[in-house]
């Protein structure tokens, strides 16, 4: 089968995905890539004594699914399979218990499972609360926060697969004594960065919340009441700190072990880092998706439809394809075999929902929209049953089936414990592109991506509304351009309605319709459903709490919103193309540098940066104005130190020439790299930005020193704020629910499906 790639698939492909040589060197094909996973995973049919003949057609039906776009296995299974790492599962939960070896335990596997490409979740739940009472030393315990900054640190410390930092998802029942800090406890978004956080929410919890009750708080060792609190209270805490910078999400924990297929070895307590994959400890999951975007066809009316029967084809391939990842997986600990293989779970989902729908012109927010989705996830879920069931009838049910809620209720001997999740597809999506994420509506329609190397701006567009627009005759450059200042078409008067309708993007969706397709899929989801509920910057505090009630009345398992803009860190929004004026012209810069005085005075400030200690030194003349810069960093050496000492020469030259300080620091402020760190409450972004910030504070503490002298302490404020909104300008704004700047491609990264992904390179900080 030819494959048939886009430019973005190609790029994401080589860097996160197909082999490299010990010298980085890409030495595989994508076609390679494909048939490498097709055979590594078709082998495990051997185990059930499969002829030959049976082996070779089933490698050839997963190469075909996969280079046709049509199915995509988690990440993990794709850049592993038939490689020395071998490690396949995306989803990990590991158990935290209250002691000291346990905690560390947990630690250690962490970082196993982070190295070879997972996420990990954890309930700190079962960890006593701050300020008890440690039997074994009379101590008092620092609590499940200050450990989870420990595996923070941890986190930090090891890069996951060799291309990004692993994530992580904390979670904390409602009614720990700790839970009113824990809500809190990413409040200044500066600690516990690799951790998405969710609360455990109750059943009983919820019924005290409606009618405004205390419920009662529960040391986890004694099992003893510690004190009561208000129910509405604390969840109004929760409805303000997700309005203010979107966490914490939370889980519906007693709906979610009321679905618990294997209550008889184990409480579910956590979930996978973006909530979708609820898990007993030490389990771990497989996900596959379907693009539904590539299996659409036209019926006999000339109109786009899903085309069922390859849908079921691919449903039934899709299943047995994960059933088999189970097989060959090499997995990072004994334990997690273990209990992976006791109950089998796996998660098949689809992606490219939206573009699915703008395709054959439903619009996302429409009761034909829901109907359609109850439709698809009913089949999804009965065809996966009917495939897992055939595959138990060869290779026996999962084998803590004796006791599961099938064997008790229904009868059902199914091979897999759970078959169906909807998951976040960021970087499978793209390969698979044109396809919009998991089930969430499009970012945008058009819009413009920044080249932060040169300041150029690409325009990049929708496929599915290109094709539309083409096949009307409709499309321009300059349309274009108009609906890339707004990323929406909602309001574009040169589109028809009809179109307008069809391809709506998040922001143009209303929080409820957002739920009400969350609920619709998780009907017929054994697992969960990664979605993020999108509200436009001004949604009041009430909005959230409505949607947060409104996801309980639903049925939901979870919920995740973002706010659009409410993150520090956010620095893109849809806007003008136009490049921001430069702070001076050309004509005033004075060209030149000026002599060196025999003696300079200056003075050296050591800045933590994420590659080390950064020690930079300022001089100044005789006049106290500023004159050259110099930098050095502790085990600095070869590609570091020059560009260092470049840096500190250009700067340095700048000084002579007579160039505004201000516009020094403002070409460096906010560069960038993939090791950003925190100094003094501030995010060192890199080392350039690490000098600019020295530059700038050192010279705007000599001007307040100055004014205060002159009793002009106004005026020295003044320069305070100046400071400060030249901190909020560092860089232009593009749309939505955009949250920062990718470490690995300086594009545009967005929180959506419960994570923060870049559509350009594939990033995920999942």
């Amino acid at each position: 089968m030819a494959l048939k790639l886009s430019d973005n698939s190609l790029r994401v492909l080589e860097k996160r995905y197909l082999k490299k040589d010990e010298n980085g060197k890409v030495v595989e094909t994508p076609h390679e890539m494909f048939s490498r996973v097709a055979k590594t995973i078709a082998a495990a049919d051997r185990i059930f004594k499969k002829p030959e003949d049976v082996v070779a057609r089933l490698e050839k039906d997963f190469y075909d699914m996969m280079a046709g776009l049509e199915f995509m296995p988690n990440s993990p299974t794709l850049m592993n399979a038939g490689r020395d790492l071998s490690q396949l599962s995306a989803c990990f939960v590991l158990p935290i218990d209250d002691s000291m070896e346990s905690i560390f335990d947990s630690i250690k596997a962490t970082a196993l499972i982070h190295k070879s490409g997972g996420g990990t979740g954890f309930s700190f739940s079962r960890l006593r609360s701050k300020a008890s009472v440690v039997k074994s030393t009379g101590g008092m315990a620092s609590g499940p926060i200050s450990f989870m900054k420990v595996f923070d640190a941890a986190t930090q410390a090891v890069k996951q697969g060799g291309t990004r930092r692993g994530a992580n998802m904390g979670i904390l029942r409602v009614d720990h004594p700790d839970i009113m800090d824990f809500i809190v406890c990413k409040e200044n978004d500066k600690e516990i960065n690799n951790f998405n956080i969710s609360v455990a929410i109750t059943e009983d919890f919820m019924k005290h919340v409606v009618n405004n009750e205390e419920y009662e708080l529960i040391d986890p060792s004694t099992k003893k009441v510690v004190r009561k609190i208000n129910a509405k209270t604390v969840f109004d805490l929760m409805v303000k700190m997700a309005h203010k910078n979107g966490e914490p999400g939370i889980v519906f924990i007693d709906r979610i072990n009321n679905d618990n297929p294997t209550p008889n070895i184990g409480k579910i307590e956590s979930t996978n880092p973006c909530g979708e994959q609820p898990l007993l400890p030490f389990e771990s999951c497989n996900l596959g998706s379907i693009n539904l975007y590539a299996l659409l066809k036209k019926n006999a009316a000339e109109k786009l439809e899903i085309d069922w029967d390859n849908l079921k084809r691919i449903i039934h391939l899709a299943v047995h394809f994960l059933d088999n990842v189970i097989e060959v997986n090499k997995y990072p600990l004994a334990e997690i075999d273990k209990m992976t293989k006791q109950t089998r779970k796996v998660g098949l989902g689809v992606m490219g929902w939206a573009s699915a729908l703008a395709k054959m012109m439903i619009p996302y927010d429409s009761d034909e929209a829901l109907a359609l989705a109850e439709k698809l996830m009913s089949f999804i879920h009965t065809e996966a049953r009917i495939e897992s069931l055939e595959l138990a009838k060869e290779r026996g049910t999962f084998p803590a089936f004796k006791g599961s809620i099938y064997d008790k209720e229904s009868g059902l001997k199914l091979r897999n414990a759970t078959l169906t999740t909807i998951a976040p597809t960021g970087t499978i999506s793209i390969i698979a592109g044109p396809c919009s994420s998991g089930i969430e509506p499009m970012f945008a329609i058009s819009y413009y991506r920044s080249n932060v190397l040169d300041n150029d701006k690409m325009i990049e567009i929708e496929p599915a509304f290109k094709e539309v627009m083409e096949e009307r005759g409709l499309y321009s450059r300059k349309l274009m351009e108009k609906i890339a200042e707004k990323g929406s078409i909602h309001d574009i008067e040169e589109v028809p309605v009809e179109i307008r309708r069809a391809f709506m993007t998040a922001h143009d969706i209303s929080p409820e319709w957002h739920i009400k397709m969350q609920s619709v899929f998780q009907k017929y989801t054994d697992n969960a459903v990664s979605k993020t509920v999108n509200f436009h910057q001004d949604a009041t505090i009430d909005d959230v709490r409505n949607a947060y009630m409104l996801a309980y009345e639903q049925g939901c398992k979870g919920v995740t919103i973002y706010r659009d803009k409410s993150r520090d860190e956010q620095v893109l929004n849809i806007g003008s193309k136009e490049p921001a004026k430069a702070a001076v012209k050309a004509s005033e810069v004075k060209i030149g540098p000026r002599p060196r005085p025999e003696v300079v005075m200056g003075t050296t400030t050591k800045v933590s940066t994420g590659c080390g200690n950064l020690y930079v030194t300022i001089n100044t003349d005789e006049h106290n104005t500023p004159f050259e810069v110099f930098t050095q960093m502790g085990k600095a050496g070869g590609c570091a130190a020059s560009q260092l000492e470049a840096i500190g020469r250009l700067v340095s030259l700048a000084f002579r020439s007579g160039v505004d300080v201000k516009v020094i620091t403002e070409q460096l402020r906010g560069i960038r790299c993939p090791s950003p760190s925190w100094e003094k409450g501030a995010r060192i972004f890199s080392c350039a930005d690490a000098i600019a910030r020295v530059v700038e504070r050192r010279l705007v503490n000599d001007k307040i020193e100055a004014k205060v002298s002159a009793d002009t302490a106004a005026e020295a404020e003044d320069i305070l704020n100046q400071v400060s909104k030249s901190e909020e300008q560092l860089e232009e704004h593009i749309t939505g629910n955009i949250v920062g700047v990718c470490p690995d491609c300086g594009g545009a990264v967005r929180h959506e499906e419960g994570c923060v992904k870049c559509s350009a390179c594939g990033y995920t900080k999942c």
